[in-house]
């Protein structure tokens, strides 16, 4: 599994092509050789660019799932899509899709985040204003989702 770290600023250009960072592509290594999948995001208006190595341990959960419960159907089918695979050019750039470029970016200034093992890839301004939200309390989330974890520091 991928850790990736780090958040970096970037230009997408009118073709929806970006330079990935080289701070980014250091931690991906090997998995640059490998195609990545760019999809929506499920809870995000951001798009997520997944190393292929990760997409296929998300398809493998997915395919565990029951096709013959109609909630799997919807979620599976929604889930995928929009669904591309992308390569890197080789000038380093990755190049999202026109369409999900026109429907995420109305700028070229975007910012692509490290969440654990995908870059989330954000307009800018869009990305400041979830990380800035007011109506957020991050000490209480914080709290809620890490607070009964083991201190267990074996």
């Amino acid at each position: 599994m991928i850790n990736l770290i780090g958040t970096y600023e970037c230009k997408i250009d009118v073709k929806g092509r970006f330079m990935l960072p080289v701070n980014l592509k250091k931690q991906l290594g090997k998995h640059l050789n490998e195609s990545f999948i760019v999809k929506r995001s499920v809870f995000q208006n951001c798009l997520e660019i997944h190393p292929f190595s990760e997409w296929k341990i998300t398809m493998e959960k997915l395919n565990k799932l029951n096709r013959f419960v109609k909630k799997n159907n919807d979620f599976i089918r929604r889930y995928n899509a929009g669904v591309r695979i992308i390569d890197l050019d080789n000038s380093g750039r990755l190049l999202i899709p026109r369409d999900l470029s026109k429907l995420y970016f109305l700028n070229n200034e975007i910012v692509l985040t490290s969440a654990i093992n995908i870059i989330e890839v954000w307009n800018k301004h869009s990305y400041e204003e979830v990380i800035n939200d007011p109506n957020l309390n991050f000490a209480d989330l914080s709290e809620s989702v890490m607070g009964n974890q083991s201190n267990d520091v074996s």
